[in-house]
């Protein structure tokens, strides 16, 4: 503990004296999270404001003031670049007040924005205190609406700086040791940097609520990195070695939240499921591995993403949501036997470009979706939580930002309508 407090005050030193900038997050990508509480077959909600307390999770699933929690919610990626002017922070609470209205609970959000144009980190260890004071205001008003978060920490991929910003950091100051966006995961002063990071945004003092957001339940969970890749190591070892560095950290900080990777499922190159269920022989070349990825100690729950329609090009629809419910049986199977784990679809999707694209397509593939994971909570098995990723948003006219659309969030209709069938079912049993 002591050599963790030392690490943690020197990483102090290194942010003293900073001044901050600020970012937007313009893009948005919408998903569905709902907490039901299949015990009684009747949908829950979190309490407001007063007598929050945190999530936990027993085994392969989540628990709430001792009962069990069902998540079903959505992703706006946008809500802290929006909370930065006033002319656009109003779509923020009407999105949570949206959301709310339709028995939402969650929603997972970006906790960063790494250099560019109003970033919050502007460079290492310098943040700009008005996107810090936006990022405040998303959890402020997540709480008042009785909505959590899960926030991301970081990107794999170029938008919003992401890993590629931080090599660029350390490149620019003649420090890198390489200028592969890989480096991110095995350059000591990268990890340095990284660090930093983590420990001044769950050490934050919310100038709203006033709460440490280490201490604010409002926070369901952190998502470490948005689907981790490290293409220059298939093998999967550098990117284990930083994930069980970084999930260490967080929880050496912060032991009330919940931790997960922010994977996107795919299995590693030792794995038997690899040319089994992999979408194709490059998902196992990716330097990650979900089984050996989620099997961490500090891993709370596990992750999926469902895009069958982008992992595949040649196959028709029928073949892809086939594929779909083999993807998700073989998640659910592994979470139920061998991790002993929550696994969450924190993302899934089906993309309205697709040549053959047909509107009840999307339907048809929510249902599936929906109905897997139905079956695995009835039989309280690791596989209930899910979050729809494009549905529950709209572009305007006149902008590309993302407002509520609450008669077209298909998978809220599609999962309500669902609901009702499944408790007519029920109660006709009985």
């Amino acid at each position: 503990m002591k050599k963790d407090l030392r690490s943690h005050w020197s990483l102090r030193k290194v942010m003293a004296g900073n001044g901050m900038l600020y970012p937007i997050l313009g893009f948005a990508s919408c998903v569905a999270f709902i907490y039901m509480s299949f015990g009684d077959l009747k949908l829950s909600r979190f309490p407001r404001e007063q007598g929050l307390s945190f999530v936990e999770r027993n085994g392969t699933r989540f628990f709430l003031d001792g009962k069990p929690l069902y998540v079903n919610g959505w992703n706006s990626y946008w809500l802290m670049g929006h909370s930065v002017e006033e002319n656009t922070r109003p779509k923020v609470s009407a999105m949570f007040q949206a959301g709310a209205k339709m028995g939402l609970t969650v929603c997972r959000t970006w906790a960063f924005n790494d250099g560019g144009y109003n970033a919050l980190q502007i460079s290492p260890g310098q943040f700009d205190e008005r996107v810090f004071k936006a990022l405040d205001y998303v959890i402020a008003e997540a709480r008042q609406h009785g909505i959590r978060l899960l926030l991301s920490l970081v990107n794999n991929l170029q938008p919003y700086g992401g890993k590629t910003q931080y090599v660029n950091w350390a490149w620019q100051e003649g420090i890198g040791l390489s200028s592969s966006n890989d480096s991110f995961f095995f350059d000591p002063t990268i990890r340095k940097y990284f660090k930093s990071y983590i420990l001044t945004v769950l050490t934050r003092k919310n100038t709203i609520t006033g709460i440490e957001y280490r201490n604010d339940p409002t926070i369901f969970a952190w998502e470490l990195i948005n689907e981790p890749r490290c293409i220059t190591d298939p093998s999967g070892d550098t990117l284990q070695d930083w994930l069980e560095e970084m999930t260490a950290f967080v929880k050496s900080i912060d032991k009330n939240h919940l931790l997960t990777i922010g994977l996107e499922g795919f299995y590693g190159p030792k794995s038997p499921k690899k040319s089994t269920v992999n979408p194709e022989h490059w998902a196992s070349a990716l330097g990650s591995d979900f089984m050996r990825n989620s099997n961490i100690t500090h891993v709370d729950f596990t992750s999926v993403h469902i895009y069958a329609d982008q992992w595949f090009h040649h196959l028709g629809f029928e073949e892809k949501r086939t594929y779909v419910s083999k993807w998700m049986r073989s998640h659910i199977e592994d979470c139920d036997k061998e991790l002993k784990k929550p696994v969450m679809f924190t993302e899934y999707g089906l993309s309205d470009q697709n040549k053959d694209y047909q509107p009840a397509q999307r339907e048809l593939l929510y249902r599936t979706i929906l109905d897997i994971i139905y079956k695995s909570a009835k039989k309280k098995g690791s596989g209930a939580d899910w979050l729809e990723s494009k549905d529950f948003c709209k572009k305007t006219k006149t902008s590309n930002n993302c407002v509520p659309r609450e008669s077209k969030a298909i998978a809220v209709r599609t999962f309500d309508s669902f609901c009702k069938a499944k408790w007519h079912s029920e109660m006709a049993r009985l």
